[in-house]
């Protein structure tokens, strides 16, 4: 993602008359060690009457010798230049092991030829005393040179300084300030006064605006900016000279441009000659401009191409009404933190400490921007075998009408606050809660851990140990016994008021609960009270009389909602109801059908209020309930939190969610019917994730860019059921079913490293070879556009043939699993999931691809595609569509008929998704001919079975990696481009000397993989290979790892390290030397366009 910047510094010199130069000594040239890359350089001197030498000084800087001849009225020097900005660690370097640590010594031939840079000024009093504090405990380098810089650049005030010098340490310490020649020779001073050598640099520094302002300190220049700057540079052994920047506290990046290094200052200055007395007129212009930029995930959009984008949504948007589509976009994008990269709980558990408190702090900002009056409500989330906890979920739901449902936010507790509530607050709550639903408060009771259940389990624990410290395997367990035990078995939990409604919907009910136990003891566990109740010891009831809660079923007309002050007259107007059974104890073998079996619960935890929801058939006795629960919390001075059942589902209430994941966390955002609310909730989600310190980059060790392996799953649907445009049109689910498969971009190009037939969300023809023949004869049986059609048909035709390879359902890339599933009123929401769509870095790019999702969706109903046969792609799909070439010439062919459908969606930007899913490498040109190389796609496999703890696990085979190769300029009848020594099958583009081929390679050799015997392929020699010659015309390399060996303990911090740590890796050199045989090309039968290495020993 590198940026080309044109560097262009004037500097003039206006004589009052002609006069005599001496020759002028130009220092304005690159030197030979800079880190950035110079791609064109330009010096041009007025008078043009002028001879120019071009030389090297002692410490190998270019010198430009100039001699006038002639008397002239002024002097210009101007150079012109071209970098390329591109992101490398500084602090990427080993050290020699005896300096590791600061202090150290040098080796005693290192030391003398150092000697010039060891050089010390006389001590000072000032200067003393700074160096005095300077602690010399040995310590790590890197740590001891960021300490010293960062001090130096606080102590020291920098000012623009124009007079001609360098200050001297004395003075600059006195007066606390300088310029940054003075800090640089402050700092040159003290490293050398410190033992170590140290040099005086002079340079060009380059800063450019950042595209996202930084979370953590100053985000740097408003505007791009170029000046001459000084800074430091210390000899380390094993790294060399590291530039240190005294002026910002910094170590010398990509921005620093060295054009002079020397011992002392005045050998270092830009420009200096002699002159002949006279009055002189200066000017200095320095600027530099963007004139070339990589797409990229940061800034992927110009504000004009944005804007087109919007007015396309906007476009779209009305030709959906025109049609009457009524479709509605919702999503589960995904995060992780920041500040934790290493994680386990941002890598592969679902749960873990700070995972929870960052969702909470998202929750809260989306919450306060979509629902200030909406219920908060902390969930169960998904419980997968395994695990002994089921997952939490923050969910919060409002009216769509935008009456409040809960008032007072200050009686919302905060998680983090301790209200002093006991067991005794949380009876007295439910009792106010009981005479307010006209209900006796007779019926509270309290609830208790099960004595016996723990006696027994203390009986169970070795003699050698307490309960308090069980010294347990189980970490749950053991937290559990410490703390039932700690607190007593005797404490009362929580209290619980058994209340349900009427079988007729009319009015509240309670009554006596009968258990075995003269008490109600708890089932053992960590979950909430209202969980662990005892309902198997309820008395029995006949299947048939049992008061099952339905779930409510969207394919109704729902009346509208009370406003909030009816359902608050309503609550006041309620009278007490004689339920003359209430109280009556059920006989043997007597279906007990009367008693009430479900509950509000009440638990004090960290002294906060928790109640635990019962279950309820309508949303209007839901909403009551939280409105008596919202009175008593006022009448109390009592804050709350609800958890337990969520509201019924219902088309009139609005909700998102926030749930842990695997490695992330993921939110459920509500559905979105125009461009306009689509692009204002992925913009405002995406920028409070980041102020929340959550990101959606995430990488893979040696700098890969993931999204966040998370997934950005898209819903499309309808605000109901009977609105989807799927089950309305089920030629629509067959068009985008066709396309895709005909455009394997489609599938490649917005999708995770997590591919091929044992992903997560495979393609139709890659789970089953046999699903396309058997899909073809699905979509025979679909009704024509405008026919009836029932809407289970679309399951049953489709739901058997949209899986995984274990027949999985919701593991596919098109997920009909709520489409209208015979399972549950919840599986009949008639919705679409696209499950292969990785999180994309910026909100924009996630916008693009649903702009393109929409623009189909507007075409093919317009427009069925319903081609007579699906392509049959074989093993084409894994060797072309595996490339970023022919991924992006399929999609061009996507734009292209969205263009001629009236939808005017433009390649370009689409640059940055392919940049994202594809980053280059690196680039070699030699002789005319160009190779490039950007990382491929490669299909990970799920590997067999193995035993493991509690049972068995699979683990997936990510250690082959694919790179793509493409050369232009390729005369093919003398040259070949062969890797590692074996020919690449090159691959005509249609474009005249332009190949493609891939590379597939060994990256990393874990013990268990897909042939573990194969080493790994380090590092990758590339060879533009004269046959006629039989030599080498030059090459590149690349290495699969580190160059140097580092294996890196963390993952990189941000996308700056990451780029570089890619960029490293990469050598515009390194052919193979020598006269080479010329190799036979053979051809894979199965991937024609594919170097397998594996094959090659």
């Amino acid at each position: 993602m590198s940026i080309h910047i044109a560097l262009h510094h004037v500097t003039h010199y206006r004589y009052e008359r002609a006069v005599e130069l001496g020759p002028q000594i130009v220092r304005l040239r690159p030197a030979a060690h800079s880190r950035t890359r110079v791609l064109s350089y330009s010096l041009k001197v007025a008078p043009e009457n002028h001879f120019i030498n071009w030389q090297q000084d002692p410490q190998g800087n270019y010198l430009a010798r100039l001699v006038f001849p002639e008397k002239t009225d002024e002097l210009r020097i101007e150079v012109d230049l071209v970098a390329e900005m591109a992101v490398f660690n500084p602090f990427d370097f080993f050290l020699e092991p005896y300096a590791e640590k600061i202090p150290f010594t040098y080796a005693r031939e290192e030391h003398h030829e150092l000697q010039p840079y060891l050089e010390k000024l006389p001590l000072t009093p000032r200067f003393q005393a700074y160096l005095d504090s300077i602690d010399r405990t040995p310590v790590p380098a890197i740590d001891f040179l960021v300490n010293l810089n960062q001090r130096l650049a606080n102590d020291i005030n920098y000012l623009i300084r124009m007079e001609p010098g360098i200050q001297t340490p004395e003075f600059t310490l006195d007066s606390a300030s300088g310029s940054c020649r003075d800090s640089a020779w402050l700092l040159v001073q003290l490293l050398r006064h410190l033992g170590l050598a140290a040099r005086f640099v002079s340079g060009y520094l380059i800063q450019l605006k950042a595209d996202v302002e930084a979370l953590d300190g100053p985000s740097g220049t408003d505007v791009d900016f170029t000046d001459l700057h000084a800074w430091c540079e210390v000899y380390l052994p094993g790294a060399g000279w590291v530039g240190l920047d005294a002026t910002s506290g910094l170590f010398a990046g990509e921005g620093h441009i060295p054009l002079a290094c020397s011992p002392d200052p005045s050998s270092a200055a830009p420009i200096s000659g002699l002159v002949e007395p006279c009055e002189t007129e200066f000017s200095h212009e320095m600027s530099v401009e963007r004139i070339w930029e990589a797409p990229r995930v940061t800034k992927p959009y110009t504000e004009a191409q944005w804007l087109e984008i919007q007015a396309l949504g906007r476009q779209i948007d009305a030709d959906l009404i025109a049609e009457d589509v009524r479709l509605t976009m919702g999503g589960e994008p995904t995060f992780v933190s920041i500040d934790d990269r290493d994680g386990s709980e941002w890598n592969t558990a679902a749960l873990g400490p700070k995972k929870r408190v960052l969702s909470a702090e998202l929750f809260q900002r989306m919450r306060k921007h979509y629902a200030p009056q909406g219920i908060v409500h902390f969930g169960q989330g998904k419980w997968y075998p395994g695990e002994q906890l089921p997952r939490w979920s923050l969910n919060c739901f409002w009216r769509r009408d935008g009456e409040p449902v809960w008032r007072n936010n200050a009686l919302i507790a905060d998680e983090n606050q301790d209200y002093g509530t006991d067991s005794e607050t949380a009876g007295r709550f439910l009792r106010s809660v009981a005479e307010r639903l006209k209900l006796p408060a007779r019926y509270v009771f309290p609830a208790y851990e099960d004595n016996f259940y723990y006696l027994w389990r203390e009986n169970a624990l070795p003699q050698n140990v307490s309960a308090e410290d069980s010294r347990l395997g189980d970490e749950l367990e053991r937290k559990r016994l410490s703390k039932v035990f700690s607190q007593g078995l005797d404490k009362v939990i929580g209290h619980v008021l058994p209340l349900a409604r009427t079988a007729a919907d009319e009015h509240w009910q309670s009554g006596r609960w009968y258990l075995r136990d003269e008490h109600c003891r708890l089932v053992p566990g960590d979950s909430p009270l209202g969980y662990r109740l005892p309902l198997a010891s309820q008395p029995w009831v006949k299947a048939a009389e049992y008061p099952y809660i339905h779930p409510t079923d969207f394919n109704q007309d729902f009346a509208d909602l009370p406003n909030r002050a009816d359902i608050e007259g309503k609550l006041g107007s309620l009278s007490e109801q004689q339920n003359l059974d209430a109280e009556r104890p059920p006989k043997i073998d007597e279906s007990a059908d009367w008693l009430t079996r479900t509950a509000l619960s009440a638990e004090a935890r960290g002294g906060r209020l928790y109640l635990f929801m019962p279950p309820l058939q309508s949303l209007e006795a839901y909403l009551e309930l939280v409105a008596a629960i919202e009175a008593t919390a006022e009448e109390l001075h009592c804050p709350v939190l609800l958890e337990g059942y969520e509201p019924p589902s219902d088309p009139r209430l609005a909700n998102f969610r926030i749930t842990p994941d695997p490695g992330v966390i993921e939110v459920n955002v509500q559905p979105s019917s125009s461009w306009d609310e689509l692009v204002e909730r992925t913009e405002f989600l995406y920028e409070q994730a980041r102020l929340t310190r959550l990101t959606t980059e995430k990488f893979m060790i040696d700098g890969r860019h993931t999204g966040t392996g998370g997934g950005n799953h898209f819903v499309l649907g309808g605000a109901t059921p009977g609105d989807s445009p799927f089950l309305r049109r089920p030629d629509l689910l067959r068009s985008l079913l066709s396309y895709w498969h005909n455009h394997p971009s489609l599938s490649y190009l917005f999708s995770g490293l997590f591919i091929g037939p044992t992903s997560q969300a495979p393609r139709v023809d890659e789970a089953r070879n046999d699903s396309l023949y058997e899909l073809e004869i699905a979509f025979s049986q679909m009704p024509a556009p405008g026919e009836e059609c029932p809407p289970w048909l679309v399951d049953r035709l489709l739901r058997n043939l949209l899986i995984d390879v274990t027949g999985n359902t919701h593991r596919a890339e098109f997920c009909i699993d709520k489409l209208y599933s015979p399972d549950g009123a919840t599986g009949r929401l008639g919705l679409l999931e696209l499950r292969a769509f990785e999180m994309p870095p910026h909100a924009r790019m996630s916008l693009a691809q649903q702009l393109l999702l929409r623009a189909l969706v507007a075409r093919f109903w317009r427009e069925p595609y319903a081609p007579a046969k699906l392509a049959r792609w074989g093993t084409e799909l894994h060797d072309r569509f595996m490339l970023p070439h022919f991924i992006e010439q399929d999609f061009a062919d996507v734009i292209v008929e969205l263009n001629a459908a009236g939808y005017p969606l433009r390649a370009e930007w689409f640059a940055a998704h392919l940049e994202f899913r594809f980053p280059k490498v690196g680039d070699y040109a030699v002789s005319g001919i160009e190779l490039e190389l950007r990382q491929a796609l490669e299909p990970w496999h799920v590997l067999g079975e193995e035993g493991a703890t509690g049972g068995a696990v699979r683990y997936v085979d990510s250690s082959l990696e694919r790179l793509q190769l493409k050369v232009t300029g390729l005369p093919p009848q003398r040259y070949m481009l062969t890797c590692n020594g074996v020919p690449v099958p090159l691959r005509p583009t249609g474009r005249i000397g332009e190949f493609v081929a891939g590379v597939r390679y060994r990256a990393w050799q874990p013990f268990n993989a897909l042939q573990p015997t194969i080493p790994v392929h380090a590092p990758l020699v590339f060879d533009i290979l004269d046959t006629w010659m039989q030599r080498s015309l030059g090459g590149c390399e690349y290495h699969v790892a580190h160059p140097g060996g580092r294996n890196y303990e963390t993952l990189p911090v941000n996308a700056n390290e990451a780029e570089s740590r890619r960029l490293s890796r990469f050598f515009r050199i390194g052919h193979s030397p020598g006269k080479l045989a010329v190799p036979a090309l053979t051809l894979n039968d199965e991937l024609p366009m594919t170097l397998d290495l594996r094959l090659h020993r």
